[in-house]
């Protein structure tokens, strides 16, 4: 009957043992994704997977990523990500910019790179600037402020905060765009005075700047950060929380699944890169 119909003879056992979820298997299953959802409520299937894995191996529950992306999609639990785009950085200024340091370094550790970035939110009748330093290596927030400005005093108190917190006495670039905060005589004295290396984006190019926006956008997506607040104090007590649960819960795919506190401990995993993709040629088939 295989041969008849074109298939092997092991095709059709492996099909014939592979089994679907029972009821109580597919509640248990939902279960677990609520528990997650609960504090992480847009995190993304492959995440999800890593997550779920240690309870469903408990629950003796089978089920692979690929059987979770069905699974989800027939509950109708799938995330559908949002892409919006404002623009925060003023680079037409006289200030002197600075190259770029880590274009091509190999970061291993750490507190090796910290990237800085400004991010626009959203609330009734006005508008806020998270103003964000990321550490490269862990993609732990190690600094932040929110206010309605984007003034260079604004940017200095996440950079305060992040040197208050620092935990390693090793060489340390800062990154960030060509942003007149990051280029100001209060910004970059404080940086020299920290001996801290100051590396800049060389164009308007998201992918110089890859973790910071990366970062950005996990936020606004997964953390609601992009929704119009109805008042600073709901704005605010919703920026604290996303951050703590982002950096103690939320996995990273390129730091081998680990969260950003607990990559921040040691420096034993080589991290992922963004490269840009290559343009298609007019003879390749899309």
């Amino acid at each position: 009957m295989c041969g008849l119909f074109g298939y092997s003879k092991q095709a059709y056992y492996k099909r014939k043992s592979e089994k679907g979820l029972t009821v109580s298997e597919r509640t248990k299953v939902k279960s677990l994704v609520l528990n997650v959802r609960h504090q992480l409520p847009k995190l993304g299937t492959r995440k999800l997977y890593h997550m779920l894995r240690p309870d469903l191996g408990f629950q003796n529950i089978k089920i692979g990523r690929d059987k979770l992306f069905d699974f989800l999609r027939e509950e109708n639990m799938l995330i559908s990500k949002r892409k919006k785009y404002h623009k925060t950085t003023n680079s037409k200024h006289w200030l002197r910019k600075h190259p770029n340091l880590i274009k091509h370094l190999d970061i291993k550790r750490p507190e090796q790179v910290w990237v800085a970035d400004i991010t626009y939110l959203k609330v009734k009748g006005s508008h806020y600037y998270l103003h964000l330093l990321t550490d490269a290596y862990s993609k732990r927030i190690v600094g932040y402020e929110l206010c309605d400005n984007l003034k260079t005093e604004s940017t200095l108190k996440a950079l305060k905060m992040g040197l208050q917190k620092r935990k390693y006495s090793h060489p340390l670039i800062h990154h960030s765009d060509r942003g007149l905060q990051y280029c100001s005589k209060e910004y970059t004295d404080l940086l020299r005075k920290s001996r801290i290396k100051i590396s800049m984006t060389q164009a308007y190019d998201p992918y110089e700047n890859a973790i910071a926006e990366r970062v950005n956008g996990i936020l606004k997506d997964e953390f609601d950060l992009d929704i119009h607040f109805e008042s600073e104090e709901l704005l605010r007590l919703q920026v604290v929380q996303s951050i703590a649960l982002y950096n103690q819960l939320r996995p990273h795919s390129s730091i081998d699944f680990l969260t950003p506190n607990q990559a921040h401990r040691q420096r034993k995993i080589k991290i992922k890169k963004w490269s840009k993709k290559k343009p298609v040629e007019n003879n390749q088939l899309v």
